[in-house]
């Protein structure tokens, strides 16, 4: 029997929406379509109060940084928001710690700047949206930036993903790993996601 892994997905002001809502639907679908669910997904904010994203979109939190329970998973997604997180030093530090604990920290767009401020890309390769390789490169030059993939894997835990929708891929080939071929590709099918197209 496999025990259910938690995704925790950052939400704050300004993100980007398909940052966000990419990676929460396929782990939330993944969790529906597997018995037990594979996975379970909660949404953090930077305090309970709800947060707001490009357009309008609007997340109310599961759960502030002071009452987030542990994580398997953590998602940082980008969007213009991303550039106040890299200097809140409360979230900068909060990552840092469940970056030691988590199975898997994924970032998507520019959450790879939110990373790199935090000093959790330190000597590592990673990507990000194609408008920002210049700016990763600026906030720490040790950071070998990929331009070009969809998504870079550093060491085992760390993943990074180009912009928006390659959220979408990276979080499929997590799914692929941790839950194998049939979860995934039926997750493929649900959403309808056509690879490549």
């Amino acid at each position: 029997m496999t025990s259910t892994r938690t995704v925790a997905i950052l939400a704050f002001n300004d993100m980007e929406v398909l940052d966000y809502a990419g990676p929460y639907e396929v782990f939330n679908v993944a969790g529906e379509l597997s018995d037990p669910a594979e996975f379970s997904v909660i949404s953090v904010g930077l305090t309970g109060a709800v947060a707001t994203g490009r357009g309008g979109f609007t997340v109310q939190p599961d759960h502030g940084l002071d009452d987030c329970p542990p994580a398997d998973l953590l998602v940082v997604p980008g969007g213009a928001g991303a550039r106040k997180l890299q200097s809140d030093d409360r979230l900068l530090a909060w990552l840092r710690d469940r970056a030691a604990e988590v199975e898997m920290l994924l970032s998507v767009c520019t959450g790879s700047l939110v990373l790199a401020s935090a000093g959790l890309l330190h000597r590592r390769r990673a990507t990000t949206h194609h408008t920002a390789y210049a700016e990763l490169a600026d906030l720490d030059p040790t950071v070998q930036v990929e331009r070009g993939p969809r998504f870079v894997r550093s060491a085992d835990r760390l993943w990074t993903s180009a912009g928006i929708s390659a959220g979408i891929d990276l979080s499929l080939r997590v799914v692929r790993e941790l839950a194998g071929a049939r979860i995934h590709d039926n997750v493929v099918a649900e959403m309808e996601w056509g690879w490549g197209s």
